[in-house]
């Protein structure tokens, strides 16, 4: 059976239980654009309500993935500032919740100071959901910040970042090849709009963000295509994270992201012709010969 919009549903029951689970906007108002003829506004011909519920479970897996590894990059942030912030500070938590230990000379940062502080201050001056740190303040008063570290989120470990004096952020980001503490603060910006759509459950393979990753010399390698002065791939989409995983990630854990990542594209690809290879890469950013980046060095 088709609907009036040209879209064929050949089991109802099967759509009526979907859209049960699933909202109607979630699924048919987020992923139905690229199967839709851009001029009659209606769905291309052949297009069935399944294509669009099994693109929606490619992004949801394509979340999974993604969501994985900027775990670890998270995991490994909070780790470089705890270490380098209490190697500088000492473990005392009077040190992190004390504004000179921050950049706080710069007018512009000091109400983002201000209210890091405050957030900090609000898991270790009254009890909290987190086992660890109520132990802490019961048993010696103090929450180191390596203890602290657990219960922030990304957005949290990547603000106190940016708000550091520069002697750390630089310590920090020469654990990662040619990466200066500044680029470091545009990929985490990034990576922390990226890690939330995929936590969310919002829409990645065409999320864009309004900031950038800074042009690095992988988007030389590739030789990605430029649109004036900017790159068109690889900036403030999908791929973006792509590129900055792979200075970040170590070789082991960037190599499995990628055979992963491969292979979850292509199994999809396989299965479903009504999304061309071109079709998909341009939605998600990806350059055609993307699967190339493992050749070069960062």
């Amino acid at each position: 059976m088709k609907n009036e919009k040209n879209l064929l549903i050949e089991d109802e029951t099967y759509a009526k239980e979907v859209l049960r689970q699933t909202s109607y906007y979630s699924l048919i108002g987020g992923y139905k654009n690229i199967f839709k003829n851009p001029t009659t506004k209606k769905y291309k011909d052949g297009t069935r309500f399944e294509d669009i519920v099994e693109l929606y479970y490619f992004d949801e897996s394509l979340r999974q993935l993604f969501l994985r590894y900027l775990i670890k990059v998270e995991n490994e942030i909070k780790s470089q500032v705890s270490y380098y912030f209490t190697e500088r500070n000492g473990e005392n938590q009077k040190e992190y919740l004390d504004r000179p230990n921050y950049n706080y000379t710069r007018k512009k940062n000091q109400r983002d100071i201000d209210r890091l502080i405050k957030i900090l201050e609000g898991y270790v001056v009254k009890p909290t959901d987190y086992h660890y740190i109520n132990h802490a303040q019961r048993k010696y008063g103090n929450v180191p910040l390596w203890v602290l570290t657990n219960a922030l989120t990304f957005g949290n470990i990547s603000k106190m970042y940016m708000l550091l004096p520069q002697d750390i952020q630089i310590k920090v980001s020469r654990n990662y090849q040619c990466i200066n503490e500044s680029q470091m603060i545009s990929i985490l910006t990034v990576l922390v709009k990226f890690r939330n759509v995929c936590a969310h459950g919002e829409r990645l393979f065409t999320y864009r963000t309004a900031d950038s990753i800074p042009d690095l010399p992988i988007h030389i390698k590739l030789k990605i295509s430029k649109k004036g002065i900017q790159y068109i791939n690889g900036k403030n989409d999908l791929f973006a994270v792509v590129i900055a995983l792979k200075y970040i990630l170590s070789d082991y854990w960037y190599k499995t992201f990628i055979k992963e990542l491969k292979a979850l594209i292509d199994r999809y690809l396989k299965k479903h012709d009504s999304i061309s290879e071109q079709e998909l890469y341009e939605k998600m950013g990806f350059p055609e010969n993307w699967k190339k980046i493992t050749r070069y060095r960062k």
